[in-house]
């Protein structure tokens, strides 16, 4: 895809953050790796509903500015992107925000990894809630390293939610499956309780994502094991 491309598509998914309701005031960032090894990301201090292409940045791989406006510089939350990128090549764009309902169960400690909704197993598996890290610190790159091994989609705790793809639009869908996720799995807890998906069912799906071209890691059904165990 031509650079500018990619300016325009991130553009595209702030701006979709932004109407949503997933990020308010300067909330959020989105970054992308770039062909050559750097990345593109987006300014602190900038809304995301007033994000345009001059106004993203390029950085290197130590979060450096190469190429920007004058005073802009990348989120303090690029160490975090930064990490992704690091612990997984397959990574070709990162999402971070904060969707209601999601950040919801990200504030109470409870994660998603329940196999309930069969097109959340095929596209984004189970989704941990990761320990608590301070902003703009290296602690959040570390607390989610670990869970980057085997998930896409991870609820941070007392913070949000980040996502991963092999390209901006793939992490941004990603996100977006995680809120209706969470919006349907709150639901189903105030009518009297979710209702899991079998193993072998759980399966079956998880086998369908090669059918589908899904890209991304998926945790499986290791839960299941340990409970047979």
């Amino acid at each position: 895809m031509k650079y500018l491309e990619v300016r325009e598509q991130m553009c595209d998914v702030c701006h979709k953050m932004w109407q949503l309701g997933w990020v308010a005031a300067n909330d959020g960032n989105v970054s992308v790796r770039l062909e050559d090894g750097t990345f593109l990301a987006t300014p602190t201090g900038i809304s995301k509903s007033f994000i345009t292409p001059e106004k993203l940045v390029q950085i290197d791989n130590e979060g450096n500015v190469i190429d920007g406006l004058e005073g802009y510089k990348p989120s303090s939350e690029i160490k975090m992107h930064l990490r992704c990128y690091k612990e997984r090549e397959d990574v070709g764009a990162v999402v971070h925000a904060h969707p209601p309902t999601a950040t919801g169960y990200a504030v109470a400690h409870v994660d998603l990894d329940r196999y309930t909704m069969i097109e959340t197993v095929i596209a984004i598996g189970s989704v941990p809630v990761t320990p608590y890290g301070t902003p703009s610190t290296y602690e959040v790159p570390e607390a989610i390293a670990p869970y980057l091994q085997e998930h896409d989609v991870l609820l941070l705790a007392n913070h949000g939610a980040l996502s991963v793809g092999a390209d901006i639009i793939t992490a941004y869908y990603r996100m977006e499956t995680l809120e209706l996720y969470a919006k349907i799995s709150l639901t189903a807890h105030l009518l009297g309780g979710e209702k899991e998906i079998s193993k072998d069912n759980v399966d079956r799906l998880i086998d369908m994502r090669k059918n589908y071209g899904v890209t991304g890691k998926h945790p499986g059904f290791k839960r299941y094991r340990k409970e047979e165990n």
